[in-house]
């Protein structure tokens, strides 16, 4: 199973104003840096949440077709928008699908035999929040305060230097991670 990013997000959860705002800092500067920092503490949040906190599109290859329901690895799913056996198009009659978080795809009728190779299949998936107006605040909030930490914090880790978030980064993502038993 791999995934990969098809279509990235066209614009960040949090605005450069918005983190100039967090950090107190009113000239242009260093706003390169802060845009960096930014983009950083957004990708951090989404992978430690398994989140996209804005719409992009995502690919989910697999080599067979799923034997229950399978859940998708990225939340909140907007929309599922192909599924492909051997590289033809699976009909959308074949499978039924549930936005949201988590997403879900189960068939509702067999599959097409694969050829059986391997990433044989694949599920292209929009996931993520539709608008700015959309993400919730504390996601928003986690951004804002992995920046600051990004930009108070510009070494590198190395052997007397340890990399870590500050428990309250977490915290603010917890509610939102998707847990699969």
């Amino acid at each position: 199973m791999s995934l990969t990013l098809i279509a990235p997000a066209a614009t960040e959860p949090v605005t450069l104003t918005e983190a100039k705002d967090h950090l107190r800092i009113t000239d242009a500067a260093e706003d390169a840096f802060i845009a960096g920092a930014l983009a950083a503490a957004v990708r951090s949040v989404e992978a430690r949440g398994g989140l996209a906190l804005m719409s992009q599109g995502w690919r989910l290859t697999l080599d067979a077709p799923p034997a229950e329901t399978l859940i998708l690895p990225i939340t909140p799913v907007q929309t599922i928008d192909a599924v492909t056996v051997s590289g033809a198009l699976v009909d959308p009659s074949a499978y039924e699908t549930a936005a949201g978080a988590p997403g879900r795809l189960r068939a509702a009728a067999p599959w097409p035999a694969p050829l059986r190779a391997i990433g044989d299949v694949a599920i292209d998936f929009t996931a993520g929040y539709a608008t700015l107006s959309d993400v919730p605040g504390p996601l928003k909030h986690a951004v804002l305060m992995l920046t600051a930490h990004f930009y108070e914090n510009r070494e590198s880790a190395g052997e007397a230097r340890v990399y870590t978030v500050p428990r309250s980064v977490d915290a603010l993502i917890a509610p939102f991670r998707e847990f699969r038993l």
